[in-house]
């Protein structure tokens, strides 16, 4: 069997917990901060795990576990 190739774009946006959750960030936290409020800035800033229906497809995308 050739050698899987892991998707770059993924790789760049997830990253597996130690138990093979898969951990992701939130959007909306790069820029035009100035109007949202700092509780608003601060929960964007903590890393959250993915959906149960959406995990499947990010490991097909990520064949070999942390990166």
């Amino acid at each position: 069997m050739p050698k899987l190739k892991t998707h770059k774009g993924a790789a760049k946006r997830f990253r597996l917990t130690a138990t093979g959750k898969i951990k992701r960030g939130h959007s909306h936290a790069r820029h035009i901060l100035t109007k949202k409020s700092s509780k608003r800035k601060r929960h964007l800033d903590i890393d959250t795990l993915v959906d149960k229906a959406d995990a499947k497809r990010i490991k097909l995308m990520l064949p070999y576990g942390r990166e």
